[in-house]
């Protein structure tokens, strides 16, 4: 099947790791280093609220740009809530959305994540400008 016929169902991740939104982003980047990861939907009763991005932790830890010891980041990351820097106005699409348009999206806003949700913004999966590569040029291939 080509795929331009192809649904983001087919190809997302349906285990993922998220956060709700009084976690603190140093739990955030310790997620993402351990799991090699770079986005974590951000979920409030079971509903995707918005996003948070391994640039927005680099855009946060602004206290690496005043050159603090690893701990003292570690430490000034765990006073600050994951809502104080996600990405609100996330994009999430419908499982049935083509692998196509899902690239469109991602070109368009960007992004280099969707998040799959049902009507009511309940997350079913990610797909990731990764997944989409792998798809297309290493079909079947789990890297």
């Amino acid at each position: 099947m080509s795929l331009r016929h192809r649904t983001v169902s087919q190809i997302m991740r349906s285990e993922f790791v998220s956060l709700e939104r009084a976690d603190r982003l140093d739990f955030a980047q310790q997620i993402m280093q351990l799991g090699r990861i770079r986005h974590l939907p951000v979920l409030s009763q079971g509903r995707v609220v918005g996003i948070v991005s391994n640039r927005d932790l680099l855009a946060a830890s602004l206290s690496k740009v005043l050159q603090l010891a690893a701990d003292q980041r570690h430490g000034f990351l765990g006073m600050v809530e994951v809502e104080e820097v996600m990405t609100k106005d996330v994009e999430t699409v419908a499982p049935d959305t083509a692998l196509e348009e899902a690239a469109r999206l991602m070109l368009r806003k960007k992004i280099g994540c969707l998040i799959v949700a049902s009507e009511d913004r309940v997350p079913l999966g990610l797909v990731t400008e990764t997944d989409l590569l792998r798809e297309a040029y290493l079909p079947g291939e789990d890297l």
